[in-house]
């Protein structure tokens, strides 16, 4: 991105920055080789309008997994980890996740450099999540005998077969899905006494 990072925008500019970002998803997640002039036309502004905001493809695309990274790091605020009841919690960040991720699918899988803006943000995502499993370990939701930290891979990686595989899903509703992960993960991990 150029120096739009650097300093806030106007109004306008933040709307037309999340347009092109928003077009940028829905025509790369369809064709990752997508030009920069169909993600203009898409987001109905003239190439220069994108290349005036993001230098180079690269820039955009980084500009993106920086938004979906943010997004899902509000999705987690959100859900309450360190005050709501730990099980009611996890629902929420789970359908909050998901709506992120199946939104932003390929931004949020999109590789980039180590040291970027969106590891830093994801790092504090994984770190929310590690407490919030503890949480649910000491509520007696989760055995005592399993290490949070593998149940948090398992988690992420139920969400990603979720989002990669929503076309073969039957439902867009995200309630309906994220109550079939947590289901799934407790079922797996959860303590025999946990209501489900």
């Amino acid at each position: 991105m150029t120096d739009t990072a650097a300093r806030p925008l106007r109004a306008d500019a933040e709307r037309t920055v999340r347009t092109i970002l928003e077009a940028a998803e829905r025509v790369l997640n369809r064709n990752p080789s997508a030009s920069m002039e169909e993600i203009a036309t898409a987001a109905g502004v003239a190439r220069t309008t994108v290349h005036r905001r993001f230098a180079t493809r690269e820039a955009l695309i980084v500009a993106m997994k920086t938004w979906a990274s943010r997004q899902l790091a509000t999705a987690v605020d959100e859900a309450r980890f360190d005050s709501a009841p730990p099980l009611v919690a996890l629902y929420q960040a789970t359908a909050n996740a998901l709506e992120v991720k199946l939104s932003w699918g390929f931004s949020m899988n999109t590789a980039l450099a180590s040291g970027n803006e969106s590891d830093q943000i994801l790092s504090e995502v994984v770190a929310a999540c590690d407490r919030l499993f503890g949480r649910l370990q000491e509520a007696g939701v989760l055995r005592a005998d399993v290490d949070v930290v593998w149940v948090r891979r398992v988690y992420y990686a139920l969400i990603h077969e979720v989002c990669e595989n929503r076309a073969a899903d039957d439902s867009d509703d995200t309630d309906t899905l994220a109550t079939r992960v947590v289901d799934t993960l407790l079922r797996g991990v959860g303590s025999p006494n946990t209501q489900l």
